[in-house]
């Protein structure tokens, strides 16, 4: 199956017919449900529900424009082949064709992918001379997503998709086109795009959604992302990046409440923020003198500190520069230096420390042993006997330095024997003198091509070990 961020494996697809005519309400529309090397399976069905007509007639239009695009770019001159200059035109159209013959790589089934919209031609070309096993289509449009090719190359390859079968061109070709049109800030096309999937899909998965609020958050029909942010919340929970978005076109269009609301929706989901968003509301504080406003920021420094989450040098600076904006009160701020004793240099004072009172740890303490390591349930992870001798071992020893999560580490590079690995990571740490703990399962100690008896041996004498049973 083909995947595209998180979409399902029964995937709709957009119709339009090959002589850029399309049915009434009543048409078929294709289902995707599978791909097996190059060749695709449809399933078609009666839909149920009225098609829009004026994002029909929008695809309609633009397909046109595309086949006329292509039609004009074969033309032949006119100029007979021996006329004044025609060799000289010959030449500089083979070097153009050259320029466009996309080197395709066998090796691999790799492709560089064209630079320039292409004709129906010359993607049958292209197609013919790839080697790879995947859908020639689906490998094209993933590489112009990494390469973030321009809309016009896209929209020629989804032209010639759609002439080459009967209409049809797959959703996940669709979804690709709509980012990079988000990418590339190409407002108008994203809300073509957005009209022709709202007229074929009664509803879209999590994937496409999150793009078209990222799409629409800065054009006229900013509120038509709030409407998507509704949908995906019927499936999941949003993500931080989709709040982020929502907001940032909340206080693009100066609709403040709502960029305020959107933000405690997110906190309380337990969310983290990402620092772009807490930046948006500093940097849209600059320009407004608010004192609601003004108390809103400072519970965001607040949650920053008690979270211990630090601000990047871009968050400093918008923080910085609207304590200076605020009116009558000649903040200045400079950016300074932290002496090891926690003293600033700047102004003298000494930052609080983060180190935890003896109540604090023990309450810490007993909230992992309880919530982490039990967790409820000791026989999801170990047995009652097993977290025994754990806590017997733990209190027998000294306080650790530092605790390597010893499977983890091992299979870290992917390229070296996992004992090895272990090995280097807790060798390295011994160097410093550190009290190290490595927690790992029984079978670790069983010689194998992946674990090495010696160097099991070298860890056991660098470290203390605890090896669980293997469950």
């Amino acid at each position: 199956m083909t995947y595209l961020l998180g979409f399902r494996n029964i995937q709709k697809l957009w119709r339009s017919t090959p002589c850029f005519e399309l049915g009434l309400a009543t048409s078929p529309v294709s289902l995707f449900l599978g791909v097996t090397r190059n060749q695709h399976r449809w399933l078609c069905v009666k839909t149920t529900f009225p098609l829009n007509s004026k994002a029909i007639n929008l695809l309609v239009a633009k397909t046109r424009t595309l086949k006329e695009e292509n039609d004009s770019s074969r033309q032949v001159s006119s100029d007979h082949y021996f006329a004044a200059g025609a060799a000289k035109k010959r030449a500089h159209l083979n070097n153009n064709l050259q320029q466009r013959d996309h080197a395709v790589s066998r090796k691999r089934g790799t492709i560089e992918v064209p630079t320039t919209p292409l004709n129906s031609e010359e993607w049958d070309q292209l197609k013919e001379d790839f080697k790879g096993k995947i859908s020639f289509e689906d490998k094209v449009i993933s590489q112009m997503v990494r390469n973030r090719s321009s809309v016009d190359v896209a929209k020629s390859l989804l032209a010639w998709v759609a002439a080459k079968n009967n209409g049809i061109v797959g959703y996940n070709l669709l979804v690709k086109y709509l980012y990079l049109c988000v990418y590339h800030k190409e407002t108008s096309e994203v809300i073509d795009v957005y009209e022709i999937m709202k007229a074929k899909y009664k509803c879209l998965e999590t994937g496409a959604n999150s793009i078209l609020i990222r799409g629409l958050i800065h054009s006229d029909r900013w509120r038509e992302a709030l409407l998507r942010l509704e949908e995906i919340k019927k499936v999941t929970i949003p993500s931080k990046k989709n709040y982020n978005d929502c907001i940032q076109g909340a206080l693009f269009h100066q609709d403040v409440n709502l960029a305020w609301s959107l933000y405690q929706e997110l906190i309380d989901h337990n969310l983290i923020p990402l620092l772009d968003t807490l930046k948006a509301f500093f940097d849209f504080g600059k320009h407004i003198n608010d004192d609601h406003y003004s108390n809103k920021l400072l519970d965001i420094l607040l949650y920053l500190r008690n979270n211990q989450m630090f601000p990047g040098e871009s968050l400093a600076h918008s923080i910085k520069t609207w304590f200076e904006s605020i009116p009558g009160r000649q903040w200045k701020g400079q950016f300074t230096t932290v002496q090891k004793s926690g003293q600033c240099s700047g102004c003298g004072r000494v930052l609080e420390s983060i180190h935890l009172s003896p109540e604090e740890y023990e309450f810490l303490k007993e909230k992992i042993m309880r919530h982490v390591i039990d967790g409820g349930d000791q026989y999801k992870k170990t047995t009652p006997q097993e977290l025994k001798r754990f806590e017997k071992f733990v209190n027998s020893c000294p306080p650790f330095d530092i605790v390597i999560d010893g499977l983890n580490v091992a299979k870290m590079v992917f390229k070296n024997r996992e004992s090895q690995t272990l090995l280097d990571v807790v060798s390295q740490l011994a160097q410093q003198n550190l009290r190290l703990l490595v927690l790992g399962r029984k079978h670790m100690l069983t010689p194998s091509s992946q674990w090495k008896k010696d160097e099991m041996k070298q860890v056991q004498e660098q470290a203390d070990c605890f090896f669980a049973d293997n469950i």
